[in-house]
């Protein structure tokens, strides 16, 4: 899917749609939609304002990839993140609240653009 400002409400219902029939229920979907719709935000304020969200299905599992082509950034700043990072006016909270909801967290990210694949928390990840 394609992803500019005007798409991000379409994309977050299409990603609940998808979820609901790959079985995740509704706690882990609002978890799950969260995380995706930090990407897109991430997308719009960092990464040129434009990228594309694909869903994928990876060994029975929902995942989402999200790509834009902005600068790039240095991902070791920002991922694996433990502590809560302090707010600024560029942001800097996305991707550590991504880390907190989602099971795993892949970044690339060089000066054609950035790619993360994210999966969401289910009962067997979390337990």
């Amino acid at each position: 899917m394609s992803l500019t400002l005007t798409d991000l409400t379409r994309v977050r219902r299409e990603v609940k749609a998808v979820s609901h029939r790959c079985g995740l229920d509704d706690d882990q979907i609002e978890d799950w939609i969260t995380a995706v719709n930090e990407h897109m935000i991430n997308v719009i304020r960092h990464g040129g304002g434009r990228g594309t969200v694909r869903l994928l299905l990876l060994n029975d599992r929902v995942t989402c990839e999200v790509t834009d082509h902005g600068p790039g950034f240095k991902t070791a700043h920002y991922v694996p993140r433990a502590e809560r990072p302090s707010l600024s006016d560029a942001g800097g909270m996305g991707l550590w609240v991504v880390g907190q909801i989602a099971d795993f967290l892949l970044v690339h990210s060089g000066p054609a653009g950035t790619t993360i694949r994210i999966a969401p928390r289910t009962q067997e990840t979390v337990g």
